[in-house]
């Protein structure tokens, strides 16, 4: 028998088939010496295109007749809807999609013992006029209808119901078509808490998509949170800010469960009142997201001593994204700030592992350049700045946990804990914060996904190059080379790497 044979698996169903939700997850069981089985591409959603979401039940129920599956983890917005954008534009019916929850009940029934974790979205409604992920009238509404949410939530408590009119211009049958999407939604993560109750599944998250203190996801997140108060198996829902990468903490949390470890992680910050600060497009401060992503991950939060110790960037007081380009103003004191504790710590001979959440959408150059210049980026345990401070509080906590249960367990993994570590600091910094803000103008239109082959074969082969340079100059990655480069959608919002 090969050792692919003997070795555990762990059964996931992404949330659609970007890289963060199919490799970044493949790269956290790896750390732990684990394979990840993930559906083929072909059954997978391709950008605007749902997935199959019958072929899909019907491949995961296959996986549960391995013996070696040691563990289901599943995205229902992919059993459900075919993908994160489906769940938003589809025209499935609240009962055809409920009844697609049968094949949770399904793995059950077959694998009594088989634990299952899984995760559900509040949906988003995006505060611009992209189209890009939206149906078709956000070009014109989407910002509306954003407001509208938030409009609706501040009148949660109001006892007389206002006329459409005097909250919102946009049309009456688009406010039809967009909350009717979200009430089926809304009923489907109801549902889920019910699956929680009867003991269908052994672990539930519930996370807001780009969410914001006043929002018709936010609004919702009151009725689940009466529900969670509510059933006696509530308490152990996690809900909080997050969607690409609970895939990933999900996955690590199956890695502590089926080692029967947990790992702890001791939070650190070097701007104590970053840590009370909202991050953009989210709705609870740092300090408590960052504590339910090591829940979720299955690992708990400690004072002091911890397996790991998780560095924390805190967010930009003048909330500046990284999509704009970069700040106006670098923050010295923050980043040296950040550059002592780190250096603290590691001469302690704790094991750190740091999230940058300083801004969305790309790491601060500026701290990464001054801890590559004092050679502590080799010595992190895991690394993360890209989109919100979920995704990157997230992803961190999932390889810095994977790390833990690997070395607990024997099965530690140190090239692919290398591998993790790298693909995330030529993602989220060398990439999202250096290459894309010199070259993404010259390389990607104002409209995508880009339609050109040619142009987007000139633009992976500018970033490939461009990439390869930092990873040469910068990194810690002496023997590392960037084996394949593509833009998984056709846009700049993210590439895929595969580095060997």
């Amino acid at each position: 028998m090969s050792d692919t044979t003997l070795r555990p698996r762990i059964a996931l169903l992404p949330l659609d088939d970007r890289p963060v939700n199919v490799r970044l997850p493949g790269d956290v069981a790896a750390v732990a010496g684990v394979i990840l089985d993930v559906p083929p591409a072909e059954i997978l959603p391709s950008y605007r295109v749902a997935g199959d979401a019958t072929a899909l039940g019907a491949w995961l129920l296959d996986r549960v007749a391995d013996p070696a599956t040691v563990h289901v983890v599943v995205s229902v917005d992919m059993l459900l809807y075919g993908g994160l954008i489906a769940s938003r534009t589809s025209a499935d019916t609240t009962r055809e999609v409920l009844e697609r929850l049968d094949v949770l009940r399904e793995v059950r029934r077959r694998r009594p013992e088989l634990p299952i974790s899984a995760v559900s979205l509040v949906t988003r409604a995006s505060n611009s006029y992209s189209a890009a992920e939206e149906p078709e009238y956000w070009r014109e509404h989407g910002k509306e209808i954003h407001a509208l949410g938030g409009d609706a939530h501040r009148l949660l408590d109001e006892a007389d119901v206002l006329p459409l009119s005097e909250l919102t211009p946009v049309p009456a049958e688009i406010v039809s078509d967009y909350s009717a999407r979200r009430l089926r939604n809304h009923i489907v993560n109801l549902s889920t808490l019910a699956l929680v109750e009867d003991a269908t599944l052994d672990f539930l998250a519930i996370t807001a998509d780009d969410t914001a203190p006043f929002a018709a996801g936010s609004a919702e997140q009151v009725w689940l949170r009466h529900w969670m108060r509510m059933l006696p198996s509530g308490r152990d829902v996690l809900m909080y800010p997050g969607a690409d990468e609970v895939g990933a903490a999900l996955v690590a949390r199956a890695l502590a469960a089926n080692a029967g470890v947990t790992a702890s992680f001791s939070v650190a910050c070097a701007d104590a009142e970053g840590m009370t600060r909202i991050p953009p497009y989210e709705n609870m401060s740092l300090a408590a997201s960052a504590s339910r992503q090591i829940r979720a991950a299955g690992a708990v939060e400690v004072a002091d001593g911890g397996d790991v110790t998780l560095v924390l960037h805190a967010p930009d007081p003048e909330r500046h994204d990284m999509f704009r380009g970069r700040p106006d103003r670098v923050d010295a004191d923050a980043v040296a700030g950040t550059v002592a504790l780190i250096t603290e710590r590691l001469d302690a001979g704790e094991h750190v592992a740091l999230a940058d959440v300083r801004y969305p959408n790309g790491a601060d150059e500026a701290l990464v350049r001054a801890l590559a210049e004092a050679g502590l980026l080799g010595r992190l345990e895991a690394f993360g700045g890209w989109n919100t401070a979920g995704n990157t509080l997230g992803s961190v906590v999932a390889v810095a946990a994977a790390g833990v249960v690997g070395r607990a367990t024997g099965t530690f993994d140190d090239r692919a804990a290398r591998i993790a570590l790298l693909t995330r600091l030529l993602d989220d910094f060398a990439y999202q914060a250096v290459v894309r803000t010199d070259s993404g103008p010259a390389l990607f239109p104002d409209v995508y996904p880009m339609a050109d082959d040619a142009r987007v074969a000139t633009a992976e082969r500018v970033i490939r190059e461009e990439l390869t340079a930092l990873l040469e100059s910068t990194l810690p990655a002496e023997d590392v080379r960037i084996q394949e480069l593509t833009l998984p959608w056709r846009r700049s919002f993210e590439i895929g790497l595969v580095l060997s």
